[in-house]
């Protein structure tokens, strides 16, 4: 009479002991599911607040390339250039391709960025070289030697960069591109923006516009309108960042005529802009360093050409 009642409390324990398995089976599904939603919402929450142009991390790229010395074509520094800003983009996300041609006998090295295979609405760019000889240094013992070239050449890099970080997935088609030989016009056996005219001489595709980014770094920065550049274009960036509050910076009448990498696109016909602070004091000399380089300027450019990128989108549609 005692067999069945003892029978009954085996079974009993040890079907408690499958159910207690069953429960931290459980248990231990439900904390890795919370777990994996709690990664995925910290993610997603960094990729959100990354999501917004920061012009300090525009700073620190400036820094970057500063660091790597004087990027003259051809040299270490200007090789590491290049592959820096090719990790960075496709870091990013974006396709990235190199140009090689020749001019004057210089090899040139172009890098272009893009998202997608579709031709570019809008070209955005900037050059990454910087010039041999600091031949505007006050200091005449200096002017033999290689600017480091902080705001002449990092500063619009360092732009293009954050603005490939940030663009909205849904901009319209936009190219960025990188240009080589820009900086060492009026030395011997060099010309001004030998990089843009490969670019433009190659070019198989025709965007609306180009928009160019020079010498954008700098404390307290003004940026005339340039009698080179597009009318219609500049009045509509100039508007925009009138809008944005930067009308004291952004100054709405022609100063110079400038000679920069938007003038081979120019004069292929594609309207086009140079957004350059001309006035910049330390402009081919030793002096151009990162500590010269504000973040705040940074942020407002990139503002800018950000709501102005997204405003095209909108009358696109």
């Amino acid at each position: 009479m005692r067999t069945a009642p003892s029978l009954t409390l085996k079974n009993f324990y040890n079907m408690n002991k499958r159910s207690v398995t069953i429960y931290l089976i459980a248990i231990g599904i439900l904390l890795a599911l919370m777990l994996a939603w709690y990664v995925r919402a910290f993610l997603l929450g960094q990729q959100t607040a990354s999501a917004k142009f920061d012009g300090v991390r525009a700073l620190a790229d400036v820094q970057t390339q500063v660091a790597f010395g004087p990027r003259i074509p051809g040299s270490d520094a200007h090789a590491k250039e290049l592959e820096w800003m090719r990790s960075e983009l496709e870091s990013a996300g974006w396709q990235v391709q190199i140009q090689q041609a020749e001019e004057m006998g210089h090899p040139i090295q172009n890098l272009i960025a893009f998202r997608t295979n579709d031709p570019p609405q809008y070209i955005l760019g900037a050059h990454y070289d910087s010039r041999i000889y600091a031949d505007r240094d006050p200091d005449i013992t200096k002017q033999t030697q290689p600017t480091p070239g902080a705001d002449n050449g990092a500063s619009g890099v360092a732009v293009l960069l954050e603005l490939a970080r940030t663009l909205p997935a849904n901009a319209p088609t936009v190219w960025l591109v990188f240009f080589d030989a820009e900086d060492n016009g009026k030395l011997p056996g060099w010309d001004w923006t030998l990089g843009s005219k490969a670019f433009v001489a190659a070019m198989t595709v025709k965007p609306q516009d180009m928009l160019l980014v020079d010498m954008v770094g700098g404390e307290d920065p003004t940026f005339y309108m340039d009698g080179n550049s597009d009318v219609a274009l500049r009045s509509s960036i100039w508007n925009t960042a009138a809008k944005l509050g930067y009308k004291d910076s952004f100054i709405p009448y022609v100063k110079y005529n400038i000679l920069d990498d938007h003038i081979p696109f120019i004069q292929a016909g594609i309207p086009s802009v140079d957004i350059i602070d001309i006035d910049y004091k330390y402009w081919l000399t030793t002096a151009d360093t990162p500590d010269k380089i504000s973040s705040k300027s940074l942020q407002m450019v990139g503002d800018v050409l950000e709501t102005w990128i997204t405003q095209q989108n909108r009358q696109l549609k």
